[in-house]
């Protein structure tokens, strides 16, 4: 009796020296971490390729608009050319395709194939002064599109502070499991050493020293895969920063263990708030202001042309005489200038636009079901996120009332083992319902955490998870 007495001190004693170390080496850890939340969600909005490509994205949409009203200003195109070629034409009708050359020369009996210098120089003004609403349709398709652009930067800007969150809280949650899976395994280690050195002495079964081992080892791959889960979250929170470092990043655990966010009240919900849901809508809009547009550009346009031209050529005006040097045909002979209005209108292109269209006006069905999809799908969402939060944080309260349970289960399990008044797969059982209860406070915590993130996402509102952190 007296042997299995100074066991069970010698076996309480290295319990609590190694609880304590447990305690200190995670202080150390915590007091050794360089990074905060707010910190790594800066960083990854600033750093991570995918919202660089979408930044980019949202600004091309606004050079898009750029161009769009750029129709308004008057075309202005100049050209100038030397020749060396001849001039033989005769009389007839002549359609001007652009990929023949335009006949120009002098009608005379004989062809002559002597050649000679030329040039020419041109300025035209074009100007558009009435187009039936063309550009301003145009224009504002292009301003739907970039709306809709910019609603899906702020949405994929939301989706990846959202992950950055995640990630950390799994981070720091594993992290702690890792912990607490240490501190079960030396606690089975010791109980090992104990139990053996009981079946060693003869006072203890030689089954107790097999069932110790089993739980040893049983521990042991809990260790490994609390550890393996720690890494990989790790991992995925240093792909969403950015970090192409193979550093592990060092998080903070800030108040994310210490407690959590009671009741907050985070507002009624609003669709517009949502940026995903913006985005369909704007899309939605974007179509609809295309559909407009597309109707228009079957209308003409009134424009105002102006020109002036000069040309020279190695031909003599005054005796139609040759002359082929350079200098001769390339100084300008002649010179004349242009003042119009114009109109065009294709009327054969009714039938393409139209087709085009209604072809428009389905996409703007089609996207306007999407945004009804969305938001039945964003509702079911938050309400499914509103439910678990408050499911977490009455797992929350009673996580502490289990642990101070097991923890009175077990010792009381270990005493009465210790004396003798009971076997070892009650202290086996009272071991494992005291891991699952330190590992269950851990995770209930945290829920609460993701849960509340949950709701941020499906309000499209970050601010109330961050409200609740930095509080």
């Amino acid at each position: 009796m007296l042997a299995s007495s100074k066991t069970g001190i010698m076996f309480k004693s290295r319990i609590n020296c190694l609880s304590l170390a447990v305690f200190l080496s995670m202080v150390v850890v915590g007091a050794s971490a360089q990074k905060r939340l707010p910190e790594l969600i800066d960083e990854g909005v600033r750093n991570y390729p995918g919202i660089k490509a979408r930044l980019a994205e949202k600004e091309s949409f606004g050079k898009e608009v750029n161009a769009a009203r750029a129709e308004y200003i008057p075309r202005v195109t100049t050209q100038h050319q030397y020749t060396y070629g001849t001039s033989n034409s005769v009389a007839g009708a002549f359609y001007p395709n652009p990929a023949v050359i335009s006949p120009a020369g002098s009608i005379r009996p004989e062809n002559i194939d002597q050649a000679v210098w030329g040039s020419f120089t041109s300025v035209i003004m074009e100007w558009n002064v009435f187009n039936f609403g063309k550009v301003s349709g145009n224009i504002a398709a292009s301003e739907k599109s970039r709306d809709a652009a910019d609603a899906n930067f702020e949405n994929e800007l939301l989706r990846h502070k959202v992950k950055i969150a995640d990630a950390y809280l799994l981070t720091l949650m594993y992290r702690r499991l890792a912990a607490i899976q240490e501190v079960n395994l030396e606690r089975a280690r010791t109980f090992s050493d104990v139990v053996n050195a009981g079946v060693t002495s003869g006072m203890r079964a030689g089954v107790d020293s097999s069932l110790a081992s089993a739980e040893l080892i049983k521990a042991k791959i809990l260790v490994l895969q609390a550890e393996r889960e720690r890494k990989t979250q790790a991992l995925r929170l240093q792909e969403l920063v950015g970090m192409r470092s193979s550093q592990e990043v060092e998080v903070d655990s800030m108040s994310f263990l210490s407690g959590v966010p009671l009741r907050a009240d985070t507002g009624s919900w609003q669709p517009g708030a949502n940026p995903l849901i913006r985005y369909y809508q704007f899309r939605r809009d974007a179509s609809h202001a295309r559909s407009i547009a597309i109707k228009r550009s079957f209308l003409p346009s009134i424009t105002l042309v102006g020109a002036a031209w000069a040309r020279g050529s190695g031909i003599s005006p005054v005796d139609d005489s040759y002359h082929t040097d350079f200098a001769y045909g390339t100084k300008y002979r002649v010179h004349n200038y242009l003042l119009g209005i114009s109109t065009r209108w294709t009327i054969s292109d009714f039938v393409g636009v139209r087709q085009r269209y209604k072809s428009e006006q389905l996409r703007t069905v089609r996207d306007e079901e999407f945004l009804n999809e969305q938001e039945i799908r964003t509702q079911r969402q938050l309400a499914e996120a509103q439910m678990q939060y408050e499911i977490s944080l009455e797992q929350a309260v009673a996580a502490p009332v289990q642990l101070k349970a097991a923890q009175d289960a077990y010792r009381q399990a270990s005493a009465r083992y210790e004396s003798g008044l009971t076997d070892l797969p009650t202290l086996m059982q009272s071991l494992v319902t005291l891991n699952r209860a330190e590992a269950d406070m851990a995770i209930a915590y945290m829920n609460v955490w993701r849960s509340l993130l949950a709701i941020a996402a499906a309000k499209g509102d970050f601010s109330i998870f961050m409200n609740a952190v930095v509080r």
